[in-house]
């Protein structure tokens, strides 16, 4: 296949490419500026693109099968903080990127989409999106270490869901564990819809390389065209 990765320098999409190379796929590379990127691998080739730009991902997407967004504000595998400060900042731009990637995918409708999204739009329990609830984004938030402030971003995630499920494109929505860290390969690992997947210990969690190959897994098979999807130990 022919795999295009958005945010290919970041923590989860250098892995989806590492694990699409792997599997012997073609990548296409995406980043905001990859002019410093030294590359010696096969088969995976480099371009900029503009997440929030309808016409840059339209340009790049003919002949990709499928193209997997890991878009963050700033490089979060770099300076985590500094992600922080702008997804607070400007919490719409998760948003305003999946409306550009539906809008570019207008002129490649069989082309499909993969976004990797937020955790906080999942049901805690039936009917329950910690999203919704400042407190149960707080009591998230605080067990992770990140700033309450970062409860809006975790909303932006959730608007951006929302901007999927108003169209008619082949895409998917990435909910990764509440969890996500660097950390083994195992392949081991169960699936989930609208509900986080828990450990025997009630934890959500992943690592960031089983993540990427829950991607690519998707990728490869179809299985949640027009439906978000989680992943846990």
């Amino acid at each position: 296949m022919h795999i295009g990765v958005i945010g290919a320098t970041g923590g989860i999409g250098s892995r989806v490419v590492t694990e699409a190379l792997r599997r012997g796929h073609l990548v296409s590379a995406f980043g905001r500026d990859t002019s410093q990127v030294e590359e010696t691998r096969e088969n995976i080739t480099w371009a900029d693109v503009d997440v929030l730009d309808a016409a840059s991902i339209a340009a790049v997407l003919p002949g990709l099968d499928v193209l997997i967004s890991g878009f963050q504000p700033g490089n979060a595998a770099k300076d985590f903080a500094d992600t922080v400060r702008r997804s607070i900042a400007d919490p719409t731009v998760y948003a305003t990127a999946a409306r550009a990637l539906l809008t570019a995918l207008e002129s490649h409708p069989r082309t499909r989409l993969i976004v990797i999204g937020g955790a906080g739009s999942l049901e805690v329990e039936p009917g329950v999106v910690r999203a919704d609830h400042d407190e149960l984004i707080h009591e998230s938030l605080d067990a992770l270490g990140l700033p309450r402030e970062y409860a809006a971003a975790v909303r932006g995630h959730r608007d951006a869901l929302t901007v999927l499920r108003t169209s008619n494109r082949l895409w998917t929505y990435f909910s990764p564990a509440e969890d996500i860290a660097p950390g083994e390969r195992t392949g081991r690992f169960r699936t989930g819809g609208d509900q986080p997947v828990l450990d025997a210990d009630g934890r959500s969690r992943i690592s960031v390389e089983d993540a990427a190959v829950a991607l690519v897994d998707e990728a490869e098979l179809p299985r949640f065209v027009q439906r978000r999807f989680t992943v846990g130990y």
